[in-house]
């Protein structure tokens, strides 16, 4: 038999730090200071202030200083992404002030200290006389009211940053629910039920024991197949309604040497649905509801039917038996039933439908009702 793969650790020990999209966040810098540029320049122009177009370089110029300090700012909260939402909150604020003292300071020097225009010169001459200001009271002034424009910054970044990390949580969390689904598919799948085995190896040692070796070798052959079949599939895979089908024969061979005078088979099982997806193993606890419950207690023979029909957009399943209606029958109780209705509900996410009660005259009927794929 196959060797069952080990496990594997589906996500990381140490998940890494989600960061704001370095895209988004590049370009709402170059967003952010091409509106600036783009309203000041509007505004000096409706003033219609002197020399546009070489304030208009210097405005660029100074834009360009704006640029690089943002860019700094953003690579101090990339870096410090890991931590909590308020230590980058607080980061934001306190790396804006230097921020906005070195960019009041540019713009300072840019339209004031470097070949400054006479009017210019004239008009700052002016405000310090007659306002009873200096350079360094102009400079923090500018430096209040820039920093509120960083800081703005700084907070979107924050934003996008908390953004980032609650889609990574979103995500890890909808993984988590798609792998305990399939953790909990697989140990449905898995839930072999021990009556079957135990009768099984009961039966071949009387083969055994009465030297009808050819038909033991059988029966262990297709043990054999049943169980590698079965254990090195995907859990969680569908696969076609034929294999499927393929399945149960093999079990229901293994049942025939046991009750070789009672027990006799029907499959109706169209071609165009062969190819049909179904969970694997899924008709298993119904076909062994139908040998335990109906051919092992009945002193008659019995037939069990596997039947498949196509409605609409979905695939109708069947396994009944004609159990005598003397028989006492408890297919619809047990575990072989509700696990069933669970990998059901599980894999379809409510989209399937179990029914199963008594036939007329004797025997039992379940039918499910899955979406065809």
């Amino acid at each position: 038999m196959d060797a069952l793969a080990p496990p594997v650790d589906v996500f990381p020990r140490t998940a890494p730090t989600p960061h704001a999209d370095r895209g988004v966040a590049l370009k709402s810098i170059l967003a952010l200071w091409a509106l600036y540029f783009v309203l000041n320049t509007a505004r000096m122009a409706i003033d219609a202030r002197h020399d546009q177009l070489e304030m208009m370089v210097r405005r660029g110029a100074v834009v360009i200083a704006g640029i690089a300090l943002t860019y700094a700012m953003y690579f101090i909260l990339r870096r410090v992404e890991a931590r909590s939402m308020r230590v980058m909150v607080i980061t934001a604020f306190v790396i804006s002030i230097p921020a906005a003292l070195i960019y009041a300071t540019t713009n300072y020097a840019a339209f004031y200290l470097v070949a400054p225009p006479d009017a210019l010169l004239q008009e700052m001459a002016s405000q310090l006389q007659e306002k009873h200001l200096s350079v360094t009271y102009v400079i923090l002034d500018s430096a209040f009211s820039w920093y509120f424009f960083l800081v703005s910054w700084g907070v979107l970044y924050v934003a996008l940053s908390y953004a980032a990390r609650m889609g990574q949580a979103e995500r890890t969390a909808a993984a988590y629910r798609s792998q305990a689904q399939a953790a909990q598919l697989r140990a449905l799948r898995y839930q072999v039920n021990p009556h079957f085995l135990f009768n099984t190896l009961n039966a071949l040692s009387a083969l055994v024991l009465t030297e009808r070796n050819r038909e033991a070798e059988s029966m262990i052959t297709n043990l054999a197949t049943f169980f590698r079949s079965s254990l090195t599939s995907d859990p969680a895979a569908d696969i076609a309604l034929s294999d499927e089908i393929e399945m149960q024969r093999l079990y229901l061979d293994i049942e025939k040497v046991r009750f070789p005078e009672r027990l006799s088979v029907v499959i109706d099982i169209p071609d165009s649905l062969k190819d049909t997806k179904v969970p694997g193993m899924i008709l298993q606890p119904l076909v062994e509801n139908a040998i335990r419950h109906g051919v092992a207690p009945s002193g008659k023979p019995v037939t069990v039917i596997i039947s498949a029909r196509a409605e609409g957009s979905s695939i109708r399943l069947s396994v009944e038996d004609d159990a005598p209606a003397a028989t006492k029958h408890a297919g619809g109780g047990g575990v072989g039933l509700k696990n069933v209705q669970e990998r059901l509900a599980a894999r379809y996410d409510g989209a399937a439908k179990v029914q199963y009660g008594p036939r007329a005259g004797g025997g039992f009927l379940v039918t499910l009702t899955i979406p065809a794929s």
